[in-house]
């Protein structure tokens, strides 16, 4: 039987985000074991067993439930233990003895009589809790990639035969993944309020590879190395992509967080009018210990508008020292990211120092260390695009057909692009449907 307050002695692992499961689950194995199972007892399983398939609903666990569910407590609890063997794995100190202390419980919830729960009940509903089978692939929430990872550390945490063995596979765990939110995902998006600025998972996003986009060789070279470099703690620039619409430049950094995540990479979206929340956004990853890309997609200014210097202020730094781990990767349809009106070049062809606010202006994507250019692709660059995407999507058509109808399609729409290529393709498979 569970000792009575077990989880009230826990350490370095409280506060959980689904506490009231946690707390459910421990007051019934306490009620248990002091034979006092009434009709409050049964009202309280019933709850916590509904409360538990929402959960696993919305993550898509499939197993035994309740270990996916203690699995899910550790992977997401971030304290100065967990942050501390984030992507590092074991640490060395005192720390450890805690840890260890917290593991042996979390272990002895592991080996708790949970199918016992629903007997005293009067029903067999926690066997079926124990052996579940998921109706979908993906959760609501998590994508079936972090599903199966929390579910396959359920099992090796549930068949681990002492507490150092536990504790050996939840650090190995956090060495390979990270704790929280940003352990368990790639990329997230900011939710502002006046309040706060929340950085929010993405749970779904497109998993793009460089080897996706059709030529632009040496940008994406430049572009992985520069990344590289960062992973490393070299030396490492911002980076401005810019160039023609439809290029490839937005799918070129979603494919980096896509190689780089098993190496700590993580990557943030940015939207211009959110650009004035980036100190509060810097505060909170500055001390973790991923690399982190801010990522601004389609970026640039009107004379009018002054979030730029929000942008310029983060890049150069005041008087507090950028954080090394974050960089700002950034795309953008013209080179000079904010646009200068015809009364800039009049006040520069007048003035022989030239306007410090112009300067002030031009200067924006100077900031940017590296900046890499993604032009339209001529008539040639285009047909090899179009001939490389249908040979992956298993487009069977006489090239010359397939050529002359893809040159029909970009003069009716947005001209010649890798976009335009994939949207021909994606057409033509529709067809085949």
């Amino acid at each position: 039987m569970m000792r009575h307050g077990l989880i009230n002695e826990l350490i370095l692992y409280r506060n959980f985000k689904r506490q009231d499961i946690l707390d459910g689950f421990s007051r019934l194995f306490e009620i248990r074991s002091e034979n006092k199972t009434d009709e409050e007892y049964r009202d309280l399983f019933f709850d916590m067993t509904n409360r538990l398939l929402k959960l696993s609903d919305d993550f898509g666990f499939s197993g035994n439930l309740w270990h996916c569910f203690l699995a899910y407590l550790l992977c997401n609890n971030e304290n100065p233990f967990s942050c501390a063997c984030e992507i590092r794995g074991r640490i060395e100190g005192s720390m450890n003895e805690l840890a260890m202390h917290d593991f042996a419980i979390f272990r002895e919830l592991f080996n708790a009589d949970f199918a016992g729960l629903g007997e005293t009940a009067g029903t067999d509903l926690s066997k079926v809790l124990t052996s579940y089978g998921a109706y979908a692939e993906n959760g609501r929430t998590f994508n079936k990639r972090i599903r199966d990872r929390i579910c396959e550390l359920a099992k090796r945490l549930a068949a681990a035969v002492s507490d150092e063995e536990f504790m050996d596979i939840v650090t190995g765990f956090y060495g390979d993944y990270g704790v929280g939110k940003f352990g368990l995902n790639k990329a997230f998006r900011l939710r502002v309020t006046e309040e706060h600025t929340e950085i929010e998972p993405i749970y779904n996003i497109r998993h793009v590879q460089l080897s996706d986009l059709v030529g632009y060789e040496s940008a994406k070279k430049k572009l992985v190395e520069n990344t590289e470099a960062f992973l490393e703690g070299k030396g490492a620039n911002n980076c401005l992509l810019y160039g023609d619409a439809g290029t490839g430049k937005s799918s070129s950094i979603k494919a980096i967080a896509n190689m780089y995540y098993d190496r700590g990479l993580r990557i943030i979206e940015v939207y211009k009018h959110q650009i004035a929340s980036l100190n509060d956004v810097v505060s909170q990853i500055k001390d973790r210990n991923y690399k982190f890309i801010l990522y601004m997609d389609d970026l640039s200014f009107e004379e009018f508008e002054i979030e730029y210097k929000y942008l310029k202020a983060l890049i150069e730094g005041g008087l507090e020292k950028k954080p090394g781990n974050i960089l700002i990767y950034a795309t953008s349809n013209r080179r000079h990211l904010i646009r200068e009106n015809f009364r800039d070049k009049k006040e520069r062809d007048e003035d022989l120092h030239i306007n410090d606010t112009v300067q002030e202006k031009l200067s924006l994507s100077d900031r940017f260390g590296v900046s890499i250019y993604f032009g339209r692709p001529d008539k040639k660059e285009y047909h090899e695009i179009v001939l490389a995407l249908a040979k992956r999507h298993g487009i069977m058509m006489d090239e010359g057909e397939l050529l002359l109808k893809a040159d029909q399609w970009e003069l009716n729409h947005t001209g010649m692009s890798g976009r335009t290529a994939e949207q021909f393709i994606n057409y033509l498979k529709g067809l085949d449907q």
